[in-house]
């Protein structure tokens, strides 16, 4: 879960220059406001259904996400 949550940290602060804040980001995303922060702290794992919305915003793969590939 360690390198999923730093997997999503790094996209977004990557991806959104400057960097947005991660409540914007998740509502760009379409999930709840705090989503981004559980998942980026690890405090919570996102559903199929969610990981699928996040890797489409950061056109990567699932794969990549959940660190099984380190190709995105």
């Amino acid at each position: 879960m360690d390198r999923m949550a730093n997997r999503l940290r790094q996209l977004r602060e990557k991806h959104t220059r400057p960097i947005k804040s991660m409540a914007v980001t998740s509502e760009l995303i379409g999930l709840h406001r705090n989503a981004l922060s559980m998942y980026e702290r690890g405090e919570q794992i996102p559903r199929a259904d969610t990981l699928r919305m996040i890797a489409d915003y950061y056109n990567v793969s699932t794969d990549y996400i959940l660190g099984r590939t380190d190709e995105k």
